[in-house]
C-alpha cells in the first residue's frame, strides 16, 4: 500500500529541515491534534492518537534529501518517508511517501486514518516556524 502528501514549499533550507528531523522529540511539534502520548525513544519516539493503537518509529535515514522513518514493530511493516528537494537556499519542496505491506483487511482499516496522519502531518510541517 502506498500513500502520498500533496507536495508543500517551507521555508528553511533542507539541511535545516534535515537537522530537524534528526532529533525525535521534534517529531512531537508535528503530530496531530487527539494525541494522547508522545515518547522519545533510542533513535526513534512512539506515539498514540486518540481511537488508534500506539505506534513506534525509529529513525532510520535523514540527510539532506530525505528523511526515513520506519516501524519499530516487527508485525507492521512500513516505511513513512519525507523527501526534502531544495528549491534555493531557504526554501525545500517537502512531500510524504507512506510504504507499508498489510494484507487487504489491515489496509482496508487503515488506509483513510493513515491518509489524514500523512496529510495532518503535511500541515503542520508546513506551518511549521
Amino acid at each position: 500500500m502506498n500513500l502520498e502528501g500533496r507536495k508543500i514549499i517551507v521555508n528553511k533550507s533542507s539541511k535545516d529541515l534535515s537537522e530537524l528531523l534528526k532529533s525525535p522529540e521534534n517529531y512531537k511539534d508535528f503530530m496531530p491534534d487527539g494525541l494522547q502520548k508522545f515518547e522519545t525513544r533510542d533513535n526513534g519516539f512512539k506515539f498514540g492518537l486518540q481511537g488508534m493503537p500506539e505506534i513506534a518509529l525509529k529513525i532510520d535515514e535523514v540527510d539532506e534529501q530525505k528523511a526515513v522513518l520506519k516501524s519499530a514493530s516487527s508485525s507492521l511493516d512500513f516505511t513513512l518517508t519525507a523527501t526534502l528537494n531544495p528549491i534555493s537556499g531557504n526554501q525545500t519542496e517537502v512531500q510524504m511517501l507512506f510504504e507499508g505491506k498489510f494484507n487487504p483487511f489491515i489496509k482496508m482499516m487503515v488506509e483513510k486514518p493513515l491518509q489524514n496522519f500523512i496529510n495532518t502531518l503535511t500541515d503542520k510541517i508546513e506551518a511549521y516556524k
